[in-house]
């Protein structure tokens, strides 16, 4: 496939960006009200894993094996650390649903609900368990707690904060699977991640919650959501993922997964400058949709072609039948791909 071919998914691979004014504005800084709900964390600690010391010949074994034979040097990455003790990846791989509660066409995380979205990510579970029984699957739920809208907003920053007490519902939904893992995701819009990120510091020091941050609506330059695809440089994932490290540190925290969606070349500038840390496991993640053969050429260039840590690859129930072969792609294909993506993500 050409690579002109490949740059026209632009205009159609965005994961939300014909979507992303369906949720409501009743949801607009809700959060930022006094008496907000809080969840109580000692519940869901005692749901999280027992922390596993890492085994560092282990780790490097399984690194290696996820380069799935890669020749070029570019995988597995050199010189990343061994994580702290209780890490994820790469001795599970991450199943998770995407979505937000306000909108159905976001994703089956609020789609459908709570059990029955729950019965079908333990479908794709299964699926998965079965495919490649050597990497047991960590189940997750992937909540768009900020979310970039059509309207400005009191503030003209074009972004609803999602209130507590739906950030809440979901950690509730995540307690009907054992040991279940959320991620919450940003859609900085015309804010900024530094001014985002802090507002949700008392889930992150959650040891089950994670993080997601989503370029293609991290606006530079007044231009609106949607109108282009957005941006973060280096420097800005490095922020990210110092603040990150920061309240393992403080907390005692296991390590934090990091999810940064990608499908463009300029999404992210100066990957090579991207900072990896112990405390954090940085998932750079194919995040476009269309036929196969599409996914697969974004993955090679954006992804493949620029390595960062681990990779994640995400398919759409929907999205992704619209052209033949008019089907999803199998685990069974996606483990053949070099590297082995970590972070599996439906929409």
């Amino acid at each position: 496939m050409t690579f002109t071919k490949i740059a026209s998914m632009i205009l159609v691979a965005g994961a939300t960006i014909c979507t992303f004014t369906h949720c409501t504005s009743d949801a607009k800084d809700k959060n930022e009200k006094k008496g907000a709900k809080t969840t109580d964390s000692t519940a869901v600690e005692e749901e999280v894993n027992l922390r596993t010391p890492v085994d560092t010949a282990k780790y490097n074994e399984l690194v290696k094996a996820n380069a799935n034979g890669d020749t070029t040097g570019k995988w597995p990455v050199k010189n990343q650390p061994i994580p702290l003790d209780g890490a994820i990846l790469p001795f599970k791989r991450i199943v998770c649903y995407y979505g937000n509660l306000y909108s159905k066409k976001m994703g089956a995380l609020g789609e459908y609900e709570p059990k029955t979205m729950l019965s079908m990510l333990d479908k794709e579970v299964a699926k998965w368990n079965k495919a490649d029984p050597s990497t047991p699957v960590q189940p997750a739920l992937h909540y768009i707690a900020v979310v970039a809208a059509g309207d400005p907003g009191k503030d003209g920053k074009y972004r609803n904060r999602m209130p507590f007490k739906h950030i809440d519902s979901v950690l509730n939904i995540a307690k009907m699977r054992k040991n279940m893992i959320v991620f919450l995701d940003i859609q900085v819009a015309l804010s900024t991640i530094q001014a985002e990120l802090p507002l949700l510091e008392k889930y992150l020091m959650m040891p089950n919650v994670h993080l997601g941050i989503d370029p293609e609506f991290s606006m530079k330059g007044g231009v609106l959501p949607g109108r282009k695809i957005g941006t973060y440089d280096a420097s800005e994932i490095n922020y990210v993922s110092g603040y990150l490290a920061d309240l393992v540190k403080k907390h005692n925290l296991p390590p934090k997964v990091f999810v940064v969606h990608r499908f463009t070349k300029k999404m992210v500038t100066n990957s090579q400058n991207i900072k990896l840390r112990p405390e954090v496991q940085i998932v750079m993640h194919m995040d476009g949709w269309g036929e196969p053969d599409l996914k697969l050429g974004t993955y090679r260039h954006f992804i493949y072609g620029e390595p960062v840590q681990f990779t994640g690859f995400k398919l759409f129930y929907k999205n992704d039948l619209k052209k033949a072969p008019n089907r999803l792609m199998t685990p069974e294909e996606l483990i053949k791909l070099k590297p082995r993506p970590v972070y599996i993500q439906y929409q």
